[in-house]
């Protein structure tokens, strides 16, 4: 996998708290992580699985059980 040490990590201009995802872009690869646990587990994901996620989000398919390719 790729160095998450050099990882430029994003999140959201909405977090306000400090507790939301981050993201960062790598070799093709997004690694999501919790922003209050940056030592913490890493999930990764293709840029194809990325774009579903996303697709989902954004037709409103984020209901846990629902699960639409």
């Amino acid at each position: 996998m790729s160095d998450l040490a050099t990882a430029t990590w994003l999140r959201s201009a909405r977090c306000t708290n400090g507790s939301c995802v981050e993201v960062a872009f790598l070799d093709g690869k997004v690694a999501v992580r919790d922003s209050k646990d940056k030592d913490g587990p890493v999930l990764w994901f293709t840029s194809s699985e990325w774009n579903v996620f996303l697709k989902n989000v954004r037709n409103g398919n984020g209901d846990l059980g629902q699960h639409q390719a």
